[in-house]
């Protein structure tokens, strides 16, 4: 039988020195992963704390962005930066290691890299509008557009910012209603806590968000 071994001719004679140094990479690679995951969990703690990270050297591009904030929002804000940095972190190393497995054991990987090209680029199409979510999510929290206990106007909706996820925002209206809107969907949005806004007579919606975020601002001072 002759077939496997024209198929797959690089998987069946690959030698012993290159299990090995197949074996060698994936062990650096976990180190090395497991490593950069708790480097970041450090990092992202400290931003939790509000403590000196932005003393630390390098790393004074991030004060405008862990500036002064309450502990819910720079907690959000501290991991929203953290799982960007882990998700990033984890695709590039195992990309790399596995393309580094597979030319350690004579595999010719480009192929292979041409078929992950194409099927990329469908990935891509397909999920366009999760990216542009991500994307949005991410720049919303690092600019403090908008926070944890903020009131907010969304197209028609008003109401008090609940969570800022990477993908989804949900936020509660004065009777109730919790809303889930994606972050991509933001064309424009009017942010009441940031402002000095004052009701309109009969303004009944803008006064009752603005009354359930003095509320859990209450809640949070007296924490």
């Amino acid at each position: 039988m002759q077939l496997p071994a024209t198929i797959f001719p690089a998987v069946i004679n690959f030698d012993v020195t290159g299990l090995l140094e197949a074996g060698i990479i994936v062990i650096a690679g976990l180190i090395v992963w497991l490593v950069a995951r708790y480097l970041i969990s450090k990092v992202v703690a400290r931003a939790q704390k509000g403590s000196s990270l932005v003393r630390i050297s390098g790393m004074r591009w991030a004060q405008p962005v862990m500036r002064n904030l309450d502990h819910k929002r720079r907690a959000q804000r501290a991991d929203t930066f953290g799982a960007l940095l882990r998700s990033f972190i984890t695709v590039a190393i195992w990309t790399i290691v596995i393309i580094m497995v597979l030319d350690a054991i004579g595999i010719n990987i480009a192929p292979l890299l041409a078929s992950v090209g194409i099927v990329g680029i469908a990935l891509g199409f397909g999920a366009r509008e999760l990216i542009r979510d991500a994307l949005a999510g991410f720049f919303i929290t690092m600019e403090d557009q908008y926070g944890i206990g903020d009131v907010i106007e969304v197209g028609t909706t008003t109401g008090t910012v609940q969570s800022v996820g990477i993908r989804i925002t949900r936020l509660v209206d004065d009777r109730g209603v919790i809303w889930y809107i994606r972050n991509g969907e933001f064309a424009m949005v009017g942010n009441r806590s940031q402002g000095k806004y004052k009701p309109a007579a009969g303004d009944d919606a803008g006064e009752g968000a603005a009354a359930g975020a003095t509320e859990n601002k209450e809640v949070k001072g007296n924490d």
